[in-house]
Parts: C-alpha cells; sequence; structure tokens
C-alpha cells in the first residue's frame, strides 16, 4: 500500500470514528429531549422544559457536526489548496455560539422567574417525574462527555472535543435542574425560586465553556499565528542542521488539524542547487516528523550574505 493510500485510509478510519460516536451521542441525545419534555409537561416543571431545550441544541450540534466533519475530511482541490480543515473548526465556533446562546437562555429566563417570586408572584411545584428526568439526564450526559471526550482526543477532532463539552454542559444543566425541582419538593412552594437560581448559576458555567471554545477556533479562523513555543521549536529544528542558519520570515497558522509553516533560511551560496534542494527537504521532513505528516511547509532557500 502506498502512501496516499495509507493517509486516504487513515482520514476514513478517523471519519468513521468521529461519525460513529456522534452517532452515539445523537441517538442518546434524541431520547433524552423526548423524555424531558414529557417529564415537563407531565411534571408541571418549567426548568425541566428548559432543560429539554437544552437537549434540543445538543441534538442540533450533532447534526452540525455530521455535516462538517464530512466536509472537513474531502482533501484537497482546485478551490482549496489547504484542504477543507477549516470546516470543523467552523463547526467548533457554531457549538460555542449554540452554547452561548443556550447559556444566555437559561440566564434570562431564570432571572425572569426570580423576578417574578421578588415581586410577590409563585411557581408552580414540579412533579417527582421532573426530579427522575435530571438524574436520569445528569447520568447519561455525564457517561456521555466521558465517552465522546475520549474518543475526540483519540481521533484528534476539536469539533468532536467541542460537542463532549456541550454534553457536560447538560449535564451541569440538569444537576442545576435537579436542585431547583428538589429544593422546591423536599422544602415546599416557598423554596421553588431554587430551581430558577440554580439554573441561572449554571448558565454561567455554560457560557464560560463556550467562551473557551469559541476564542481558540475564532483565533484559528482568524489566522492568528501558532504558539510562541511551537514557533520556537520550529526555529531549533531548522537550526540543528550544520550549514542552516538565520530562520527568518516565519509564518505559521493552523488549518483544521495540520499546522501550515512558511519560512525562510540560508545556506553558503556555494552550494550547488541539488545539494540545496536536499538539505531543504531534509528540514522539511524532519518538521513533518515533528508536527505531522499533513504539515503544510515551504521553505525558501537564500545564500549567506
Amino acid at each position: 500500500m502506498n502512501g496516499l493510500s495509507v493517509n486516504q485510509s487513515n482520514k476514513s478510519t478517523r471519519e468513521a470514528g468521529i461519525y460513529r460516536v456522534t452517532l452515539t451521542g445523537s441517538v442518546v441525545n434524541l431520547v433524552l429531549l423526548l423524555f424531558k419534555f414529557f417529564a415537563g409537561v407531565a411534571g408541571h416543571s418549567a426548568a425541566m422544559l428548559a432543560d429539554a431545550v437544552h437537549s434540543l441544541s445538543d441534538f442540533v450540534t450533532d447534526i452540525i457536526v455530521l455535516v462538517f466533519v464530512r466536509l472537513s475530511s474531502k482533501p484537497e482541490d482546485d478551490d482549496h489548496d489547504y484542504g477543507h480543515g477549516k470546516y470543523e473548526t467552523l463547526a467548533t465556533a457554531i457549538i460555542g455560539i449554540c452554547l452561548c446562546l443556550v447559556g444566555l437562555g437559561i440566564l434570562w429566563n431564570g432571572a425572569g422567574s426570580i423576578w417574578h417570586v421578588v415581586q410577590g408572584g409563585t411557581l408552580p411545584e414540579p412533579g417527582l417525574l421532573a426530579l427522575i428526568a435530571a438524574i436520569v439526564s445528569i447520568v447519561s450526559k455525564e457517561l456521555l462527555y466521558q465517552y465522546t471526550v475520549y474518543k475526540g482526543r483519540k481521533l484528534n477532532s476539536q469539533a468532536v472535543v467541542a460537542n463532549a463539552w456541550h454534553h457536560r454542559s447538560d449535564a451541569f444543566s440538569s444537576i442545576g435542574t435537579l436542585l431547583g425541582i428538589g429544593g422546591a419538593i423536599v422544602l415546599g412552594d416557598a423554596w421553588s425560586v431554587l430551581d430558577p437560581l440554580a439554573a441561572v448559576v449554571v448558565s454561567f458555567f455554560i457560557m464560560k465553556v463556550a467562551v473557551k471554545l469559541l476564542v481558540p477556533s475564532m483565533n484559528e479562523l482568524l489566522e492568528k499565528s501558532l504558539p510562541a513555543e511551537v514557533e520556537n521549536d520550529i526555529n531549533r529544528i531548522v537550526l540543528s542542521f550544520p550549514g542552516v542558519s538565520a530562520p527568518h520570515h516565519l509564518r505559521t497558522r493552523q488549518i483544521g488539524n495540520s499546522y501550515a509553516i512558511t519560512l525562510h533560511i540560508r545556506m553558503d551560496g556555494s552550494l550547488t542547487l541539488e545539494e540545496a534542494h536536499r538539505k531543504a527537504t531534509a528540514i522539511e521532513n524532519k518538521l513533518k516528523e515533528r508536527f505531522g505528516t499533513h504539515t503544510y511547509i515551504n521553505i525558501h532557500v537564500e545564500p549567506l550574505k
């Protein structure tokens, strides 16, 4: 099997793995959101209905991942010389935006319910079915998070890892729902405000996760350079070759799960073209050995002055 076939096989295996873990999550999310909607209506719990909406957002982001990972796995073509890796980054950004909107929605609804109580209003006491649904949601979503984040890191997929955090944010939301529903049931109507109060606290955790996902993905989409330690590592590798000096005009960026590196180096001007090419190729191979075979590298050779 030649190198191209191996690369295609690896890409197919990775894509299949991403699809498998995402489909598992989407099935769990679909079952959960249906159960939560039923429990919210039958258990007279506005908090559980809000939790169901959160599960619905999880289901939608699963679909986003499935669509964008298929696009990101496409090879280079005439219109995309660097491949389609940023589609996966775009999916991560969309998931982050969805998380942020969900967090803001939960905050808004919770604050509105708290204000209603402050104004002298009352909130309905939720039923036991809503409490059971919250417990089931916490357990199932935490298990789904552990499975998804493990697979995402193994498959080196930032979109899958982002989706795992969306699963955990749903578990956080359900913890707030559990505290609110449990407090209202155990302590009575006078403490029903615990439900929206816990939801407000959880909303900040959700938005914090959203920011952690959005910042790196937006940095990549806006062509931010690789971290300083990575660029220092590149210079170190280049300078490890005898006769190579003054690496400069270093330009770096990330494209999906790959790096793109462009730099100028200097060599003895008396070297033949073949010798200079051979040394530049050796540097390229060393960089790919360090940062991955899919690294895009462009090396410009200049004579020593």
